[in-house]
């Protein structure tokens, strides 16, 4: 089994943090929380699993030549996704009646999927979603607060927030 090269290894972390990069700028515009670095460390990490799986496979492999090799790096992948709807959790708050942060969750999941696609060296798979998750984090983002949107989806029809007006 062959390794992964180091030239690889870093245009796969850098890809991820690109990627992740290009949503936390839109997040951050958006003056929303987990922004442009937060974006950018949760792709990097999640590559860096998806890395270390790949090299551990690797090494076992190689350990133990012409065998069958059971260990499933997969796991590894699976635990990052897991992790990251903690992390997203943490993101979602109640206020007021109100739910908030579902999109910033969500964001935060996709960008880990992302860094796990840069990762395993799917560029194709990772562009593609960083081009969708755009798409839907800043025209559907603009679309709700246009008049266009329906009524109850339209977010400057809601209350204003008393407690942030000025004095």
């Amino acid at each position: 089994m062959k390794e992964v090269e180091i030239y690889d290894v870093v245009i796969r972390i850098l890809s991820a943090a690109l990627c992740g990069g290009l949503l936390g700028w839109e997040r951050e515009v958006s003056d929303k929380p987990a922004g442009l670095r937060t974006n950018m460390l949760v792709a990097i990490g999640a590559s860096t699993a998806a890395l270390a799986a790949l090299q551990l496979y690797h090494a076992i492999a190689d350990t133990y030549p012409g065998k069958v090799v059971s260990a499933d790096p997969v796991r590894i992948v699976s635990g990052v996704i897991g992790g990251l709807g903690f992390l997203g959790a943490g993101a979602i708050i109640q206020s007021q009646g109100q739910v908030q942060g579902m999109t910033t969750a969500a964001t935060i999941w996709v960008v880990g999927g992302i860094g796990v696609a840069c990762g395993l060296g799917n560029y194709l798979l990772a562009v593609t979603t960083v081009i969708v998750t755009f798409l839907v984090l800043y025209v559907i983002g603009k679309f709700e607060v246009s008049s266009l949107a329906p009524e109850p989806l339209q977010k400057n029809n809601r209350k204003p927030d008393k407690s942030k007006e000025k004095l």
